[in-house]
C-alpha cells in the first residue's frame, strides 16, 4: 500500500490554543487527548483512542454506557449534545459529585 499514512490513534495537529498534557482538544471535528504540552500553534499529539479519566461537571451522574460529551469552553465532559462535541461513552459509574468520568473516546464522523 502506497497510500497508507499512519494507523491514526495518535494525529500530529497544530495546538489550537495553548495545552498541557492530559487535557482534552477539540480542532474541527476532531478530539483527543493532548501526550504533552503546546503552544498555539505549535505541533501537538493527541491520542484518540483509549479509555481517560477526564474531568466532568461535578453535579452530575453518568452511568456505564452514557453517550459523554466535551464543552470546550469549560473543558469538562457532560451529558448534553448541544454545542458540545460528542467523544466517546462512559465506562464507569461517575456519581453526583464528583470530579471526573472514565471515558472511552470513539472518533467521530
Amino acid at each position: 500500500m502506497k497510500n497508507f499514512v499512519q494507523k491514526g490513534e495518535n494525529l500530529t495537529v497544530p495546538a489550537p490554543a495553548d495545552v498541557l498534557s492530559g487535557a482534552g482538544v477539540v480542532l474541527g471535528s476532531i478530539f483527543g487527548i493532548a501526550a504533552g504540552d503546546a503552544t498555539s500553534g505549535s505541533p501537538v499529539d493527541l491520542v484518540t483512542e483509549g479509555v481517560f479519566e477526564l474531568p466532568k461537571v461535578s453535579a452530575l451522574a453518568i452511568a456505564i454506557g452514557d453517550v459523554v460529551y466535551f464543552d470546550n469552553a469549560t473543558k469538562l465532559v457532560n451529558k448534553t449534545a448541544s454545542g458540545n462535541s460528542k467523544i466517546g461513552v462512559a465506562v464507569a459509574v461517575s456519581a453526583n459529585p464528583s470530579a471526573s468520568a472514565k471515558v472511552k473516546l470513539v472518533p467521530t464522523i
